[in-house]
């Protein structure tokens, strides 16, 4: 069975069960997680404001479930720089500030993101919601990733957690996110919408969690 998207098929990921369970544990469990976190979230939003001199809260089109559209939130952590026009972010940016590089190393910056999972844009798990031109543009049987919401983490989240450093050492890390990381992580999120289960996805939040 397959989803049409735009004119291509998307085939069938989780059954109806397997994803009313994964729905619900979101719903829930976001709901939670903005009201323990809210105490972190709004002095950081407020810190960030005033550290980047915009508001603090970040919203960038990002490609959800069935290719549609969404506003993915996070904290500010860079400035504006008129000579880097990429979405490709390296570990020494400098459009990073120091306090966002702080947030993005303990993770801070994400926490606004429990917002997107509690209304069905995101999932605690799963593939990382890209910028447009990247998993709205896969071909056959790889966009059964589109099946699923995307998630704050998952097995390409962790597989890659020292991302922007490892760009940083290579010559063009857009050519490289293009013709390597990107594949890899294509590989990776397939496989685990194909082999979904629950007691997986409650890994991949502990492993998160403990780093």
């Amino acid at each position: 069975m397959a989803i049409s998207v735009e004119g291509k098929d998307t085939p069938q990921g989780l059954s109806k069960p397997q994803a009313a369970l994964k729905r619900s544990f979101d719903f829930f469990g976001a709901a939670v997680g903005l009201v323990l976190t809210s105490w972190i979230i709004l002095p950081a939003w407020l810190l960030a404001t005033l550290d980047t001199r915009a508001n603090g809260f970040f919203t960038q089109e990002r490609v959800a479930r069935n290719g549609r559209i969404f506003r993915v939130v996070k904290l500010r952590t860079m400035r504006p720089d008129t000579r880097l026009d990429t979405t490709v972010t390296t570990g020494h940016d400098p459009r990073i500030t120091r306090l966002g590089r702080f947030f993005r190393r303990a993770k801070i910056d994400e926490l606004p993101q429990l917002f997107n999972v509690l209304v069905g844009h995101m999932s605690f798990v799963g593939p990382r919601p890209d910028v447009p031109g990247y998993a709205d543009a896969l071909e056959g049987e790889d966009r059964v990733i589109l099946s699923v919401r995307p998630g704050i983490t998952g097995p390409a989240t962790l597989a890659y957690r020292n991302e922007e450093e490892l760009l940083e050492q290579v010559a063009d890390p857009e050519r490289y996110n293009r013709e390597v990381i990107f594949p890899d992580k294509v590989r990776l999120n397939r496989e685990y919408v194909e082999h979904w289960s629950f007691r997986k996805d409650l890994g991949y939040i502990w492993r998160t969690v403990v780093g």
